[in-house]
């Protein structure tokens, strides 16, 4: 492979290592040769995941630690620099919709739970800011490293019925940008902050607005489908080459970017 695109002997930090997402770049990032600290909220979990990923437990690290709580992040940062000595790569993967601040088709904006509005802004919010305040600051130290943030097509155009999500993934966008010129301005040129706009992949969160239980497509989906020039879903594994892309050096004069991966979705205006 190209060196350019190397990802060898980086240590990456990827929150929410336990879901699907994060467990697809995990394994992808460790067959590069990268070094995984896989980042949870339950160490169970977290170790059952780690055993899937590699049989080299030398170039894995599995820490338990709240993405939303300062303190929990800072005791990670210290162990993370106590096996491996530095921190490359933050892989801000952790957040997501939740079911309470998910609108019924029947439903406007009026008839939200506020509740479920504050939990899913937080938990993609702060979800992100955090991890890159505490870990991006062990990067200022070292005067490099890669961040890469999880945004949505939700911040490209109003998507229905997900509101919050839709403003979270927005703020991400605009955080990733910011941080991007803060750092650069003021840490040099050798960290980047970039993230990715997922298209519409089917995970647990989503599954059941997108098929029905006979396994056809519901009417969500058709209309994704119809507005997605390739004319299907993602593979959650499609995802492993734009975020490696971003963090290896043929990626060095790029910060600030949002990379869509989504079929041409963002592009077509479905006429």
């Amino acid at each position: 492979m190209n060196e350019i695109f190397s990802i060898k002997d980086k240590v990456a930090i990827i929150t929410g290592a336990s879901g699907v997402l994060g467990g697809s770049l995990a394994k992808s990032f460790l067959q590069a040769g990268a070094k995984v600290v896989a980042l949870g909220r339950n160490q169970e979990k977290l170790d059952a995941s780690v055993k899937e990923f590699t049989q080299n437990q030398d170039n894995v690290l599995a820490v338990e630690a709240n993405v939303m709580n300062i303190e929990s992040l800072e005791n990670a940062a210290e162990k993370i620099k106590e096996r491996f000595g530095k921190i490359d790569i933050l892989l801000n993967i952790a957040g997501g919709n939740i079911p309470t601040a998910t609108l019924s088709a029947d439903q406007s904006f009026f008839d939200m739970d506020m509740s479920g509005w504050n939990e899913v802004t937080d938990l993609n919010i702060n979800g992100t800011v955090y991890p890159s305040y505490v870990f991006g600051k062990v990067m200022a130290e070292q005067g490099s490293g890669s961040i890469v943030n999880i945004s949505s097509m939700a911040a490209y155009s109003a998507i229905t019925r997900v509101a919050g999500y839709s403003a979270a993934k927005s703020a991400i966008t605009n955080f990733t940008q910011w941080l991007a010129s803060d750092v650069a301005l003021k840490f040099g040129d050798k960290i980047r902050v970039n993230a990715v706009a997922p298209g519409f992949f089917i995970g647990d969160q989503n599954r059941a607005i997108l098929i029905n239980p006979d396994g056809s497509l519901t009417d969500r989906s058709k209309k994704v489908i119809a507005k997605t020039p390739m004319g299907r879903f993602g593979d959650v594994e499609e995802l492993n080459g734009a975020v490696q892309f971003l963090c290896s050096d043929a990626a060095s004069f790029i910060t600030g970017a949002l990379l869509p991966v989504d079929g041409g979705f963002s592009a077509f205006s479905g006429v």
